[in-house]
Order: C-alpha cells, then structure tokens, then sequence
C-alpha cells in the first residue's frame, strides 16, 4: 500500500472492478454484477465503501443498517494489501455506520476456515454465537455467525 490510500462511498462505475475482484478475492462465493447492482440499489439502507491505493480499488466493505441490528455484508482485502490494517479500518469504518444508524449490534457470517477473518473479528469484539453447517458451496464449508453488541470497549 502506498501513501495515497483513501477509503470513499462505492460508485456505480466501480461495478466492473468489484466484480473482478471479487471473482479473484471470493471464487465460487463471488458476488455477479448484477448483485452488486443490488446492493448499490439498495442505498441508503445498504452503505458500501471502497479503499483505493493510486486510484486502484484494494479493499472494500458493506453493511445493511434496518433497525436495532445492522449486517456487515461483505468485507474484502486484496492480497497484496492483508496485514497492514485495512481490514481493520474498514471494519471500524462499518462500525461506525453502524452505530450512526442507531444499531444496537453488528451481525455477519464468515467462513469457518477463514482464521485470518475470524480473529480480526474476534479482536473487534465479536462473539460467535451459531454455526450455520455446510453454508458455503461449493465445499460445504460452515459459517460461523457472530455478533458484537455496539457501544462496547474493544482491542482496536
């Protein structure tokens, strides 16, 4: 990452670049274009964000903020970018719409052999609280759900 990081709203012109990266980030779990006309219809209830380093998108994130409980949807980082924080930041910054929205928690499901997602999630102040087997396909892989109630004290 270089020092011309900035993280902004997510545009309809960053459709095709998502798309591709989430093919590349996400594989069989990938969201199509269409999805993501979707979710960007969904606006304002569904708020995305995007972290661009030289113009390039390298991270992007997603909630569904309706009522007592808002939804992270989606939270992505490019390899190239993992482990400098981003992760971190865009989950703080999902947080913080979170809570703007008057949530009282934050939900959402992460694969239950993503170590690396799931210990962000954990140090943010997360809790597991189910197990949703065989969620992902292909690979019936389990979702871990989990759950942080806002407005607590956390590692950040």
């Amino acid at each position: 990452m270089s020092t011309d990081l900035r993280m902004r709203e997510m545009q309809w012109p960053d459709i095709e670049q998502l798309t591709a990266l989430d093919e590349q980030l996400f594989e069989h779990d990938a969201w199509s274009a269409s999805s993501w006309w979707s979710e960007l219809a969904g606006r304002p209830r569904r708020r995305y964000t995007v972290a661009e380093d030289s113009g390039s998108i390298v991270g992007y994130g997603g909630i569904d903020c309706a009522g007592a409980t808002a939804d992270i949807m989606t939270i992505a980082v490019t390899p190239q970018c993992r482990g400098r924080g981003l992760g971190r930041a865009l989950l703080q910054h999902l947080t913080e719409e979170a809570v703007d929205s008057g949530a009282d928690a934050l939900l959402l499901e992460v694969r239950a052999d993503n170590e690396a997602a799931r210990n962000l999630y954990l140090r943010a102040g997360f809790e597991h609280i189910r197990t949703r087997r065989g969620y992902y396909r292909p690979g019936n892989v389990d979702a871990h759900v989990m759950r942080r109630h806002l407005g607590e004290k956390t590692d950040d």
